[in-house]
């Protein structure tokens, strides 16, 4: 049996619905092994982010260098880098990569809480985004990288469009912030190609934190296993969905999504 290692840079989370804790425990859900590189603790509950506390840029890229001195990576994401200086610093370590990268440029909490400075946002652009093999942004990021509205599929076509000019692979809107109530489309981007939509049920539940940091682990541990794009985001995308089915609420606020629930009888 052959399991494949995936890297997640991103921010900790101490109520384990999202970042590290989420995607770690999805990358072993979808059968891979998950490695990590923290660029933030942060202090956090389903129903708020008391705090932020950056890690040192350069402590970020000692966790990353000294991971690939011990692991075959064959596939990593990134999610919360936080400061302009933190995504330099990732951006300047993973530049000679050779596996796929999923980017999802993490700048929201579910409870509302920036996680990301503002002058971020063009570092982010010119430095994390001409890496990313795989962009995979909600409605509310898209809006942010395009500064444009988003409000209907069409919108969403455009804003696709656009962003494809900034990456050199492909990106992923994911349309869970519009106004559905029976399924929930995804809509794939691919230089060349006609929009793919990826559409599920809707699953009525406010266990909902973490949803983007699983999507993009998922992803990235289904790239990670050979998998082709298309069917990689199929893959996880009825994982997420299947684990939406299954929450649970373990305290107040936001629930996580069940991530082990491949594995419960």
């Amino acid at each position: 049996m052959s399991i494949p290692n995936v890297l997640t840079v991103a921010g900790s989370d101490s109520g384990a619905g999202a970042g590290i804790q989420a995607d770690l425990k999805t990358i072993q859900a979808m059968g891979g092994y998950g490695t990590c590189a923290i660029t933030a603790l942060t202090a956090q509950n389903g129903l708020k982010v008391s705090g932020i506390f950056p890690v040192a840029p350069a402590f970020v890229v000692q966790q990353i260098t000294t991971v690939q001195e011990g692991f075959v990576i064959a596939s990593a994401k990134t999610g919360m880098l936080f400061s302009r200086e933190i995504i330099q610093a990732v951006a300047k370590t993973l530049a000679r990569k050779n596996f796929p990268l999923v980017v999802d440029p993490v700048c929201m909490s579910q409870s509302g809480c920036q996680l990301m400075e503002d002058q971020s946002i063009r570092a982010l652009i010119d430095e994390m985004l001409p890496l990313s093999d795989l962009l995979t942004p909600n409605i509310p990021e898209a809006e942010m990288l395009t500064q444009s509205k988003i409000s209907s599929r069409e919108d969403i076509f455009k804003a696709g469009e656009l962003l494809l000019t900034m990456v050199p692979g492909a990106v992923l809107i994911k349309g869970g912030h519009l106004p559905e109530t029976i399924t929930v489309t995804d809509y794939l981007f691919v230089r060349g190609e006609e929009p793919k939509a990826f559409t599920q049920a809707h699953v009525q539940t406010t266990n909902n934190h973490g949803t983007g940091c699983t999507l993009s682990a998922a992803i990235a541990t289904a790239l990670a296993k050979g998998l082709p794009l298309s069917a990689a985001v199929s893959r996880a995308q009825q994982f997420l969905n299947q684990a939406l089915r299954e929450s649970y609420n373990p305290g107040l606020g936001a629930g996580p999504v069940n991530h082990a629930c491949r594995f419960q009888q």
